[in-house]
């Protein structure tokens, strides 16, 4: 199995995106801009970490505050 590419980081992008045309930064906008199609292509290249979904909070402690007043 290969090895994983360095991440780039904006400043090794931006020399490249100056570089060029305007025709093809309009292109590059658009599939910037472009919508995905779901979570689940950028799940299944980085998949969620443990702590993404941990809380210190009972998980629906939030629903229930402030309906005192209501009725």
């Amino acid at each position: 199995m290969g090895a994983m590419a360095k991440p780039l980081s904006a400043e090794d992008i931006l020399p490249l995106v100056a570089s060029l045309t305007p025709q093809e930064r309009l292109r590059l906008l658009r599939l910037i801009i472009r919508p995905a199609a779901d979570d689940g292509d950028i799940y299944r290249v980085l998949p969620p970490r443990d702590e993404e979904f941990l809380s210190d909070e009972e998980p629906l402690a939030w629903d229930s505050e402030g309906w005192e007043g209501a009725g």
